[in-house]
């Protein structure tokens, strides 16, 4: 079976794994304090040309936005983010049960907007008690978005500026960073990204990595004591050199962005070629993510030989079908797909 129901089926880029391997006898200190990553962090503020930024890399994504979140929050403040998005659907509920509770707005194409997070703030707020009801202080997006889209640099700035109207933190979740900002239909570059929001995570497990997020915070008031967040969540690592030497190396040499950027080649070469064969999209995007609709029928017979990811039904003949691409994908694997259409 060839696989392309997401972009974490493969270990970690070999560049990585030599790496690992080339260090594993040298004695480091432990707990993110190694040598690797402190080079980590150094490449990073490098590649975003800020230095004031204070870079935490953690385990998965659900531990990073789980702890970024609490960190910011009290118990009586609440999220704002997409129905779609990732803290709402695919994290059992972990934000919430840290006491934090989540406002989802309806999403367009996996987007929510300035005015509509402008209008949940105006509303809580014009009530005669609103201590009443949870207070709205952070809002949640992603880049790309859970439906392969990407947010203009306009249109976060809209929303940050909002947030910063209310008193509000932004936090953008990176698991598909490097994917977005290799889209074609991007204009945002990895050094706005400090610009335009409190913090973010870049995403390395999806990205080729065997794991890891790094998370960025940019705003000071942020910043102190968040390593007492890490560890009290149990996600300071004692092995934090593994982490370090990951992304040490995917910043090396523009790797990281590299092997984004073949993934997103692969992926719109797909799209073009189910375009030419008749089959319509749910949506237009330009990521490593594709969303297909074929009938039940085509889905069981490509099946036979491909595994795809089922996003949702349509009715009882249609469906619509993720498709990924990632940093290991083939050209093999690609045109076999092809073939196969």
């Amino acid at each position: 079976m060839i696989r392309f129901d997401c972009d974490y089926l493969e270990g970690a880029h070999p560049k990585i794994l030599k790496r690992l391997v080339e260090t594993n006898y040298i004695q480091q200190a432990g707990y993110s304090k190694d040598d690797y990553t402190k080079s980590a962090i150094e490449k990073i503020k490098k590649s975003l040309n800020n230095d004031n930024v204070d870079i935490h890399i953690l385990a998965g994504g659900t531990q990073t936005n789980m702890i970024a979140i609490s960190s910011a929050l009290r118990s009586y403040q609440g999220v704002i983010c997409a129905d779609t998005g990732h803290i709402n659907v695919h994290e059992t509920g972990a934000i919430e049960s840290l006491g934090n509770k989540i406002i989802t707005i309806e999403n367009e194409f996996g987007k929510i907007n300035a005015n509509q997070i402008e209008k949940i703030v105006k509303e809580h707020y014009q009530e005669d008690a609103p201590e009443h009801m949870v207070m709205p202080k952070l809002v949640f997006i992603t880049l790309p978005t859970e439906c392969g889209t990407n947010y203009t640099k306009c249109e976060i700035e809209e929303i940050y500026n909002v947030c910063k109207k209310y008193d509000m933190y932004l936090y953008i979740d990176g698991a598909r960073l490097g994917y977005g900002l290799c889209a074609k239909d991007t204009d945002i570059v990895f050094e706005d990204l400090p610009n335009i929001c409190d913090f973010f995570y870049i995403g390395g497990t999806k990205c080729g990595a065997m794991f890891g997020e790094a998370l960025v915070i940019v705003n000071d008031k942020l910043k102190k004591d968040f390593r007492y967040y890490i560890k009290q969540k149990g996600a300071l690592l004692a092995k934090g050199r593994l982490l370090g030497i990951q992304f040490d190396t995917l910043f090396t040499n523009d790797l990281y962005f590299c092997i984004c950027r073949q993934a997103v080649e692969l992926s719109l070469k797909l799209k073009n070629a189910f375009i030419e064969k008749g089959y319509k999209l749910a949506y237009n995007s330009f990521t490593n993510q594709q969303f297909i609709i074929m009938s039940k029928e085509r889905y069981n017979k490509l099946s036979d030989k491909f595994v795809f990811f089922k996003w949702k039904n349509i009715d009882d003949e249609s469906l619509i079908v993720r498709i990924c691409t990632s940093w290991a994908t083939t050209q093999e694997n690609v045109d076999e797909l092809i073939c196969n259409l």
